[in-house]
């Protein structure tokens, strides 16, 4: 009778105690999961970080060391009724035989609120351990009422040395039942496998078996063969996860703080992941007024030129436009003197209402407008000295005479700035003579 097929390499050779763990030891040896695993009282718990980083071997290993029943439910393959009929069992294993039961539930975040709750009652009165295992930020995910009954554990990306060690230790496993060994790989083979890998050991043990799959009837594995197996992998890039908004928020603050070679490497980190380059070059025209204003206005026609030069060419010829305009607006001087005047324009009609626009500002296309006295006192600046109607108030009087905007003194803005003061100083001189000529 022919056997069935095997379960992944990464499940055949998963650890079953903490001496084949490899990485997350800022949470065990001294760690605060150490007590745990060393047979302290159980408790509920998160275990947020990235895939393959050891969330679902932490959960088994937990419930062994307690002689625990281990239930495993995915939230994306299972609803309330799963978690029911677990919750059902727990209590009679609980009741009849003392047994503790652990429900691990991966990709938690997929439940929505009210199947979060179902969790509630059962945590409160000790019928189960939950652990629920996520990659998405629980602060967000998670509701409250979970998140107050269980500790979130947070695990990190595996580096390559911890990688290296998992392969190797593969490759050594019983279980393994693989035809390729370290003699028969190429010298490099398992660091490159690390590398690709990008901190998922899941992923190296995919890579490892694809490679035996490519191995000569001896076990032999070529340069070749490596190359074909990792270099297809793309670094790790959550779309709308944490590791997205991280990386977009580093590419904003590398161009703010002046750093292109920052600026240039997360545009290709996001762009290597997958991220649709429309997206990366939107928010180099927001930061093009953001963070650069009018201190050099080419900013924001650069990056509009990236955009438009990226939707001609397409990917990958146009991406080189995406990278141009986040070294250029890297480069340039920096001023958030509009984003800030715009925050405190905002702030001036939300506190004011709708104040009435000024008599001598208002439009007069009829007849009737122009005798009510619209448009009436108004003085055309261009028929003044230098362009410039000293002395004229534009906003309405009730909100006096605010400065919103404030040149920095940095690329243009720094002229501009000279600008303003010089006309401000004329209409402080203009206005004392108005004042003068009423008396």
């Amino acid at each position: 009778m022919a056997e069935g097929p095997q379960p992944p390499l990464a499940e055949r050779v998963r650890p079953g105690g903490l001496e084949a763990f490899s990485g997350q030891a800022h949470l065990l040896g001294d760690g605060p999961l150490a007590a745990v695993l060393s047979g302290g009282a159980l408790h509920s718990m998160i275990f947020w970080g990235p895939p393959g980083t050891g969330k679902t071997t932490l959960a088994r290993m937990l419930a062994g060391q307690h002689d625990a029943r281990f239930v495993s439910l995915s939230a994306v393959m299972c609803g309330v009724k799963d978690v029911r009929a677990a919750v059902s069992t727990a209590q009679q294993d609980r009741e009849q035989f003392g047994v503790q039961t652990v429900l691990f539930l991966d990709e938690v975040h997929r439940f929505n609120k009210s199947q979060q709750d179902a969790f509630l009652p059962y945590v409160e009165d000790g019928t189960l351990v939950f652990v629920g295992a996520t990659t998405e930020n629980p602060s967000f995910a998670l509701n409250n009422a979970l998140l107050s009954r269980a500790r979130v554990y947070v695990l990190k990306s595996l580096d390559e040395p911890a990688l290296a060690h998992i392969l190797e230790a593969a490759l050594e496993h019983p279980e393994a039942a693989l035809s390729i060994g370290r003699s028969t790989l190429p010298s490099d083979a398992l660091t490159r496998i690390a590398k690709a890998a990008d901190g998922d050991a899941r992923r190296a043990l995919n890579f490892l078996e694809q490679l035996d799959a490519l191995a000569a009837d001896d076990g032999a594995v070529d340069e070749q063969q490596v190359a074909r197996v990792v270099d297809g992998g793309v670094r790790r890039f959550d779309r709308g996860g944490d590791d997205f908004y991280d990386l977009i928020s580093a590419l904003h603050k590398s161009v703010r703080g002046s750093n292109p070679d920052a600026a240039t490497y997360y545009v290709a980190r996001m762009l290597d992941g997958g991220c649709d380059p429309r997206y990366v070059v939107r928010r180099l025209i927001r930061i093009a007024s953001e963070d650069i204003g009018n201190a050099d206005p080419r900013a924001l026609t650069v990056a509009l030129d990236a955009a438009r030069a990226f939707d001609r060419l397409g990917s990958p010829e146009g991406e080189l436009a995406i990278h141009h305009a986040a070294m250029f607006l890297a480069c340039v001087a920096k001023s958030d003197a509009v984003y800030t005047a715009s925050k405190s324009a905002a702030a001036a009609v939300r506190e004011h209402g709708s104040v009435p626009v000024p008599m001598h500002l208002r439009n007069a296309p009829t007849k009737l407008m122009d005798e009510l006295g619209h448009g009436a006192g108004y003085r055309h600046a261009h028929n003044e000295a230098g362009a410039y109607a000293a002395g004229v108030d534009y906003l309405p009087e009730s909100l006096g005479r605010p400065v919103f905007y404030e040149p920095s003194d940095r690329g243009l803005e720094q002229r501009i700035g000279e600008r303003l003061s010089e006309l401000r100083r004329r209409d402080s001189a203009a206005r004392k003579q108005q004042d003068a000529n009423r008396k």
